[in-house]
């Protein structure tokens, strides 16, 4: 810690901050910029911009304050808008929670999945992200990728699978959250209401068979 600087901004600056899930963050200061901060998700991390001017305990509080606000922000405006984006954040979650382990041949954001959040082929290493996740919480939409890549690992829902998930920070909360939008959903309480029963694990339902 420099000479001078406020105990509690140490390691903003000096040492490496991450998310509550474990992605890099970085803060750029900018002398262009008097009072405006931002932030975004940028191939993978949090990138926070601060004016050049700001003090350390400045830069501290609004690093915190810009983090909550970007971790809760859907993931329709952040990381995974594009299927190229989309398995960009699936490798950097095989990565993470993984060991890299699951390497998915292909996954893309489809529009035909009315009762389910996801699929998966593992025979083929292919994955299907349901786009009425697109808008969720990122951290709902991490959980349903990893969930699949997990599939590409483990086909059941054995004590390996969870196991495999054990790491994901919010893995409790992200079920959850999709339990409630299944039940509003399926109720027709949401803006987007599915069509039929949704199963006791509505990712898991097998992938349609290829047409001949």
């Amino acid at each position: 810690m420099r000479r001078g600087q406020d105990p509690a901004a140490a390691g903003i600056g000096e040492q490496p901050v991450t998310t509550r899930d474990g992605a890099p963050v970085v803060v750029k200061r900018s002398n262009r910029r008097r009072r405006t901060v931002s932030a975004a998700w940028r191939d993978g991390a949090a990138v926070i911009s601060i004016p050049g001017h700001f003090t350390r305990t400045q830069e501290l509080l609004w690093v915190r304050r810009m983090l909550e606000k970007l971790e809760e922000r859907p993931a329709g405006t952040g990381r995974t808008r594009s299927d190229e984006e989309l398995l960009r954040r699936a490798r950097e979650l095989s990565g993470r929670f993984l060991g890299g382990r699951a390497q998915p041949a292909g996954i893309r954001w489809v529009s035909n999945q009315n009762g389910r959040w996801g699929s998966a082929t593992p025979a083929r290493g292919t994955i299907r992200i349901s786009d009425k996740i697109d808008g969720m919480p990122v951290w709902v939409v991490d959980y349903v990728i990893l969930h699949e890549l997990a599939h590409l690992l483990e086909a059941g829902h054995g004590p390996g699978f969870w196991q495999l998930l054990s790491g994901y920070p919010h893995l409790d909360r992200a079920k959850a959250f999709l339990e409630g939008a299944a039940y509003a959903m399926g109720r027709g309480l949401g803006d987007d209401p599915l069509d039929g029963d949704r199963r006791a694990d509505p990712m898991d339902a097998p992938e349609p068979a290829p047409a001949r």
